[in-house]
């Protein structure tokens, strides 16, 4: 839901705060990187759960979006409903698939580019719906998808008929999707897919006891190489 004419962002652009972005419940703060003006998609990133603290400037979301900025994509990343200076209340997951669904149509209006979609632990679960079966997306990239979180539980029966290539990526201590779990639960989904299970790392990509130190570099290197062999971006050299 949509209701200005936001421009494509010029090439060399840094960042620039949306202030055209509505969804269902108002407005919604959203930041967009600008990508280069021969871009060939655009690139939509959401995050994790805001009664978790979720925000567009969480770690991960940041660390995701500087992967597609890098390839010279114009990066869009949004703060969900009652978040930050985004409008309306917390909706338990209804009203944020909508507001991502917006963030969508925004971007398709702005830059008239395929969307690839990412999402981080909720975002992931947000992203996977709002994505899967749009023409407009031809990818999806979902990090630590979650499987039970503070007493919220997730399912995927969708993926078994999401059309794009996926790619799923998730640390092999990961609390909130443990492997043993969520790994029967991703191998089910429909080709093409994608899945990286980074060892040592938890739910944030951080390090565990037995293998300390972030690992958020090797979640980006994970991306940059399944976007190369996917839909042939490589950074410039």
């Amino acid at each position: 839901m949509t209701n200005a004419t936001p421009q494509p962002a010029a090439a060399g652009s840094i960042v620039r705060s949306i202030d055209d972005l509505r969804g269902p419940a108002g407005k919604l703060e959203a930041i967009l990187n600008g990508g280069r003006e021969d871009a060939p998609y655009a690139a939509l990133v959401c995050h994790p759960h805001p009664l978790g603290g979720g925000t567009m400037h969480n770690k991960v979301v940041y660390h995701a979006m500087k992967v597609f900025s890098g390839l010279g994509l114009p990066v869009l990343r949004f703060n969900f409903r009652s978040v930050g200076l985004s409008e309306g209340v917390h909706d338990h997951g209804r009203g944020e698939l909508e507001d991502a669904r917006a963030a969508l149509d925004w971007l398709d209006h702005a830059f008239q580019l395929p969307i690839l979609l990412t999402g981080f632990s909720f975002g992931s679960f947000i992203g996977l719906n709002a994505g899967c079966g749009d023409p407009r997306v031809p990818g999806l990239v979902a990090l630590g998808a979650p499987y039970r979180a503070e007493g919220r539980s997730y399912t995927y029966e969708l993926l078994e008929h999401c059309p794009q290539p996926k790619l799923f990526i998730s640390g092999s201590s990961d609390q909130f999707g443990p492997r043993l779990l969520v790994e029967p639960i991703l191998k089910r989904a429909a080709e093409p897919k994608k899945i990286v299970w980074i060892d040592g790392a938890e739910h944030f990509f951080q390090g565990t006891a037995d293998s300390p130190g972030p690992k958020l570099n090797l979640m980006q290197d994970a991306i940059r190489q399944w976007l190369s062999e996917t839909f042939q971006l490589r950074e410039p050299v």
